[in-house]
This record gives structure tokens, C-alpha cells and sequence, in this order.
């Protein structure tokens, strides 16, 4: 098996990068979603209820980042000094706010009042302690510092998509983009569709991770990337194939136990 693509999400649930090679930080991908959109009590806004933000660009600019969108010139934004807490999916933490300009852009592109904040100090926030030990740190993802899928499962849900369709009459859909699932690996050269829901640790590279969990997927996944028109697909045919525990899953959450570089083509090695 080989790493085939490698994907970071500077701002969470805004567009991503597919990039040839990457960092790896305890707490996830170095630059993956330390930026997060927020509502006026701190509340994240993400794109499952506005799909629009996937069509926020953010691009390093030195010490700042660099906002381009469909509704505005670019903007250029700097962090502020000023800190306020944000809730992230039950967790408080402490994050920096990035200024009326950044927040009236995002305001502007998604339709109501949000602030863009920072989270300088990736230590703050710790990974669930049912799957992860007192150390273990996570940026500003759902709940671990990485995801991994796999092209053979990928093509298998596509498989099974495909049958969906046909035996209700509809359209046959075109192919799955791996960009709904948001992952921050992909694994080409699995033997086996979902083979990773038995992976326990693995090494990418020179770079060992835990496999924390399976990832239970939320509507995001119904979204179209180029279009940010929602669907059905593919939570309908998950709910068929892959529910259990009163959820739908795909590809599997990793943990780092060392830090590294990654590069697209490494050999991927279950351990």
C-alpha cells in the first residue's frame, strides 16, 4: 500500500489543499484547522448547515492567512491580541479572535453574523479520553488530529451507489470525489474494501499513528465540492451497508505516536 494524496483544511469546513507532502504534528497536519468560523456565543458554524463555506479559499501568508471567496475581493487577515472562548462540539476552548474585517467577510459569504478565530496554542485542546491517552492533543478537527480512507472503500461505496440507483430507477450518479469525506490521508493498494476498520497502528512513511476509532459521517458528506449543491448520496446507501451503533461509517481516525514529514508515494505499512 502507498500514501496516493494528502489533503489540509486550514480553516475548518472551508475548502482544502491537496498538497505533495505535509508535516505531521502530535495534534494533526501542521496548518489543519487551527482557523475556525464561529457564531456569536462561540458556537462553530460549519458547512453541513452552509454549504457555501466550502467555497472559502485560505492560503498561508507568512504570519496571516489569505481569504478569497465568490462574494469579495481577498482579504488578508492578522490575528488579533484578543481571546474569547470558543465551544468546540462540547469542549471550551481558548481561541483568537481575527478582527472585524475577517469577520464581516465570513459574515458576508455565509449569510449571518460569524467571527473568525485562531486557536494559537494547538496544546489546549485534548482528544477524547475514551479513545486516546492523557497526552494526546487535537487541533481544531472534530475530534482527532487525522483521517484516513482508502481508494479500495471508496470504490466499493461507489459499487454499492451505483446499485442504489438502479434498483430505485434513478440516474446511475457519477463517481464519488473523495473530497466529501474530508480526509487528511488516502490510502491507495488496500487487498480489501474497508480493511482499515481492523487497522490498530500503522506507519506512513517514518511516521507511526494509532488508530484511534472508526469516523461515524455526518451530512457533509451529501455535499458536492464543486457545486456545494446536497444530495442523498452517499449517507442513504451507507445507512444500507455501513450503520451500526446507530451511525454511518467511513474511513478511520488516526492519532500520531512520532512526527515527520509525509510525502505522496510513501509505503504505507499496517503494524
Amino acid at each position: 500500500m502507498r500514501l496516493g494524496s494528502i489533503f489540509f483544511y486550514p480553516i475548518k469546513s472551508t475548502s482544502g489543499h491537496e498538497v505533495a507532502e505535509a508535516e505531521v504534528q502530535p495534534w494533526g497536519l501542521a496548518g489543519d484547522r487551527r482557523y475556525l468560523v464561529v457564531d456569536e456565543r462561540g458556537e462553530p458554524i460549519t458547512a453541513r448547515e452552509h454549504p457555501i463555506m466550502l467555497a472559502c479559499v485560505a492560503l498561508a501568508d507568512g504570519a496571516a492567512i489569505k481569504l478569497t471567496g465568490p462574494h469579495a475581493d481577498p482579504l488578508r487577515v492578522v490575528p488579533t491580541s484578543r481571546r474569547f472562548t470558543a465551544n468546540v462540539w462540547g469542549t471550551p476552548v481558548e481561541v483568537t479572535d481575527c478582527g472585524d474585517d475577517a469577520a464581516a467577510w465570513m459574515a458576508a459569504l455565509i449569510g449571518r453574523p460569524a467571527r473568525l478565530a485562531w486557536l494559537d496554542d494547538p496544546t489546549r485542546r485534548p482528544v477524547d479520553p475514551a479513545y486516546g491517552l492523557p497526552g494526546d492533543r487535537v487541533s481544531l478537527a472534530d475530534g482527532y488530529p487525522l483521517l484516513l480512507t482508502t481508494t479500495a472503500s471508496l470504490a466499493r461505496l461507489g459499487d454499492w451507489v451505483a446499485e442504489t440507483a438502479a434498483e430505485l430507477g434513478e440516474e446511475i450518479p457519477r463517481p464519488l470525489d473523495m473530497r466529501r469525506f474530508r480526509p487528511s490521508v488516502v490510502v491507495e493498494g488496500a487487498d480489501e474494501a474497508f480493511a482499515e476498520d481492523g487497522w490498530r497502528r500503522l506507519r506512513i512513511g517514518e511516521v507511526e499513528f494509532r488508530a484511534a476509532k472508526g469516523c461515524d459521517r455526518c451530512v457533509l458528506t451529501t455535499v458536492d465540492p464543486d457545486t456545494y449543491a446536497k444530495g442523498k448520496e452517499p449517507i442513504r446507501t451507507l445507512n444500507r451497508h455501513r450503520r451500526w451503533d446507530g451511525k454511518v461509517w467511513f474511513g478511520v481516525n488516526l492519532i500520531p505516536d512520532g512526527t515527520g514529514v509525509i510525502r505522496r508515494g510513501d509505503p504505507v505499512t499496517v503494524l
